[in-house]
């Protein structure tokens, strides 16, 4: 679908950019743009959030150097180095792309049991927005706190050896990482028809072929705010919330 047929609804004026309102969220850059110009250069600098409250964002760091998840302002941007990661809670990086809400208002909703992986949860959190009236043919965020049995997640870093930016490399550029029976704040953003703007085309949880579109971006910050990143796949446990905005 083309961008011009989604419900862009103006330009953002509160941070002084050019970033895209969409539904309940905002964003600038997008992924299918690194495709086209062969680089990740950044389109925002985390400064410019340095005043606001109850922000919630994702993206990838500029250059493919990291991940930056941002919760209720704090800013967790985590870098890969010698096959460990850094852990850096300021706004002096660059993203380019980046999505993000500010939302203080939300309803919980508690998680049942048989909702565990990552394509499960994906319906799970469409039906229960549409059930407390979120308009789901347009963008929103969501929240998710409790202790997964396990989550699948990785973090940005260059593997390109200096050459264009292509599919197969940003793929490859990827240190995975995984995180079991450790208390975390999920956030995630929840769109159709957004592939290639903020929404991977790849998704290692949804099998090629099943006919399923990847329709959420979720990072995981650890309780103990000591990892962050791209959650590529999930096992939830007991005792899960759901957070949805609170209209």
């Amino acid at each position: 679908m083309l961008l011009s047929l989604c419900i862009i609804t103006g330009a953002g004026t509160a941070l002084g950019i050019n970033s895209i309102k969409d539904g309940l969220i905002e964003y600038i850059g997008t992924q299918r743009e690194i495709f086209k110009t062969g680089k990740a250069t950044s389109v925002i600098s985390l400064e410019s959030f340095a005043k606001h409250s109850a922000l919630y964002a994702v993206g990838p760091v500029e250059g493919l150097d990291g991940e930056i998840t941002i919760f209720n302002s704090k800013p967790y941007v985590t870098k890969v180095r010698d096959h460990e990661f850094t852990m850096d809670n300021t706004l002096n990086h660059g993203a380019f792309f980046l999505v993000w809400t500010e939302q203080t208002k939300w309803q919980d909703v508690t998680v049942p049991q048989t909702v565990r992986g990552y394509v499960e949860l994906q319906k799970f959190v469409k039906y229960q927005a549409q059930a407390l009236g979120v308009d789901v043919a347009k963008p929103f965020p969501f929240l998710i706190s409790g202790t997964p049995d396990e989550i699948k997640w990785h973090i940005n870093i260059d593997r390109t050896e200096g050459k264009p930016i292509t599919k197969e490399l940003f793929v490859k550029s990827k240190q995975p990482f995984v995180t079991r029976n450790q208390a975390v704040d999920i956030i995630g953003f929840y769109a159709e028809d957004r592939i290639g703007v903020y929404m991977a085309e790849y998704a290692p949880a949804i099998k090629e072929g099943s006919g399923i579109k990847n329709s959420i971006h979720i990072h995981l910050v650890t309780k103990d705010g000591k990892a962050a990143g791209h959650i590529d796949d999930l096992t939830l446990g007991g005792n899960m919330v759901l957070r949805l905005p609170r209209l």
